[in-house]
Formats: C-alpha cells, structure tokens, sequence
C-alpha cells in the first residue's frame, strides 16, 4: 500500500482539510468531488502519520503543521479537520491562520485524555490485524468491525478505502508519542482567541468523543459558535454522511 503526502485539487479559494489521529488524507475522499467544486482543496497527511513528514517533537505538532501550511503556500485558508485535525484547525485559528473553521468532533475537552487508553490498544489491535487486511473488508461483518468506532453507516465506503485506512493507522509512527505527549499535556487550545467564524459538526453517535460530553469546554468557551449536531453519525461524519458534510463545509461561513 502506497501513503502519499497530500491531495490537492479542486480550483476556487483555498480550504485546508486536516484528518483525525492514525488517520491519513483520504479519510476526504468521499467528500472531496463535491468539495472540489467550490476550493481548491489541500489535504496534507499530518506529521508523523503514513505518508505524512517525520514528526521531531510530539509537543510541536502546532507548529509542525504550521510550517506544513507555510509551505503549501497556503496563508489564511478556510479550515475544516476531523477530531485531532478538527483540534488542529482551531489552534491554527488561534494563530491567525484560518479565515473560519469547520471542526469536526474535535479534540480539546479535557474528556479527550480518556480515549488515550483506546487508541494504545487501537496501535496494538492494527498491527496485529495488517497483514490480513484485505480479509477483513472482504466481508460485510469484517467492514462493520473496521468502522464500528467510526461511524453508523459503513456499506457506501469502499473496502480498498477501509484496508488503506486500517494499515495507515499501522503505520502511524506518532501514535505513541503522541499519546504519551497527550497524557501530559492534553489537548491546550485556547478558544477565546479565536475570533473567525467557527461551526462544530458532531454525530450524536459518537463513540470516541461523545456528543455533549465532550464539548462541553467548546460550547462554554465558544457560545456564538455554529453548532450542528447530526443524528446516527459517529465520530468520523466526513466517512458516515459525506454529501451532508461536504453541504456543512461549503454552505460556511
């Protein structure tokens, strides 16, 4: 299996796609078609994860993206991310870099150190399951043991999309790091320094950051904040219902 840094296409205004933890870029793929008609979409792999560039130093992952967008080229895009990226997406809105945010079940809560011991396992389970990879999606039970963390719906995504996302996942050199960094430190993010327009999108079915629990500190700190809650959606929306999150992430601000 081939892990590629980025995708970029689309023509329009640039709109930067950051993908969740473990995760790579085409976790966007389902939704990039109908985005890539109104941006130009940059879809980068974060530092440290299949594909991605090396990640030095776990607590410099903000700046390490930072730089990652530098050299996109890229100076205030509109930003969309999925739980770490959607984290991601508001701490570069802190800096000045997002001219909005769509974040996507993001990580920052406090809640968000309690899904540390899932994701450690998580590392082990992956390893252990890549070399029969292709087994697993090759059924209708094995696809739904894939995404059960993910998502409700799982039949529309491709199974070749499901065996890159299980041996990315693999292959993400961070996740201990970044786990361990986490432990320590959490998720910091500092929401009243944001001043773009910001909309958070979560399914109410989300297993790993479950909705309201876990934003509670976005919904207190952010109370002028979009929000948009989507029935039977799991944690990652872009995979459970892309043509409503691609509708959400064009339609804003």
């Amino acid at each position: 299996m081939q892990f590629t840094p980025l995708h970029r296409g689309g023509e329009g205004p640039p709109l930067l796609l950051l993908h969740g933890f473990t995760d790579t870029w085409r976790t966007w793929e389902l939704v990039l078609p109908h985005l890539e008609q109104r941006f130009e979409v940059v879809a980068p792999t974060l530092p440290g994860h299949a594909g991605g560039p090396p990640l030095a130093d776990p607590a410099a992952l903000v700046d390490e993206v930072e730089r990652l967008v530098d050299g996109l080229g890229l100076e205030s895009p509109q930003v969309a991310g999925n739980s770490l990226g959607g984290w991601l997406a508001l701490r570069l809105a802190e800096r000045g870099r997002a001219q909005s945010v769509v974040a996507l079940a993001p990580a920052g809560d406090p809640s968000s150190v309690d899904t540390l011991p899932y994701f450690r396992t998580m590392h082990r389970l992956v390893r252990r399951s890549a070399p029969i990879a292709d087994r697993i999606a090759a059924t209708a039970e094995g696809r739904r043991r894939m995404t059960a963390d993910l998502t409700v719906e799982f039949e529309h995504i491709p199974p070749e999309l499901l065996v890159h996302q299980l041996l990315g996942a693999a292959e993400c050199d961070a996740t201990l790091a970044l786990a361990d960094q986490a432990e320590r430190d959490g998720w910091p993010v500092e929401p009243e320094a944001i001043d773009c327009p910001v909309r958070f999108v979560w399914g109410a079915a989300d297993a790993i950051l479950p909705w309201p629990r876990a934003a509670q500190l976005y919904r207190e700190a952010l109370p002028n904040a979009d929000w948009v809650v989507l029935d039977d959606v799991g944690h990652a929306p872009q995979l459970d219902d892309p043509l409503v999150v691609a509708e959400l992430i064009r339609t804003f601000p």
